[in-house]
């Protein structure tokens, strides 16, 4: 199947449009050993075939390994797990590795601030970073890019795959 993953970036923290406060809605870290990580991310992933739905438990660690400064954050909604956030510090920028909701927590108006919680995260992981940055997919929620949009991304590059 074809595929269109998009890039996006913001390149200075005044650039984020913050969402409208949802009361109840929070984000809190999550340290990295956690089986929470693997399992929601796991079930974020599902609905759109993402990879980290099917991983088995020596991909996990590869995935872990991959960067030792990988963190996370877990996002709350009125004391329930609500979804993820994970970073990819560097020292010069944040990748936003994985972002998103639980099934259950989809379609409530709970994602522009979500992602406004996640991307204020994002720099201040790194007091240097020059960029923060993630990108998505054609698979992903229709709602995914027109919201990093709104949240002052811009895309900085497109590539057309396939995804089997």
């Amino acid at each position: 199947m074809k595929e269109i993953v998009t890039y996006v970036e913001m390149t200075d923290r005044a650039q984020l449009v913050a969402a409208a406060p949802v009361p109840g809605l929070a984000l809190a870290p999550l340290d990295r050993t956690s089986p929470l990580v693997p399992d929601i991310l796991a079930r974020v992933g599902a609905p759109y075939g993402w990879r980290s739905s099917r991983r088995t438990p020596e991909e996990w660690r590869a995935w872990f390994d991959e960067n030792p400064r990988r963190t996370f954050g877990l996002l709350f909604f009125t004391g329930e797990h609500a979804g993820i956030v994970a970073y990819d510090p560097q020292d010069h920028e944040v990748e936003i590795k994985s972002f998103g909701l639980l099934p259950d927590f989809v379609g409530k108006g709970l994602g522009g601030y979500a992602l406004t919680l996640g991307i204020r995260h994002a720099w201040e992981l790194s007091p240097t970073a020059a960029r923060v940055w993630l990108h998505t997919s054609s698979f992903d929620h229709p709602n995914a890019l027109p919201n990093y949009h709104r949240r002052g991304f811009r895309t900085f590059k497109t590539e057309e795959t396939t995804r089997s």
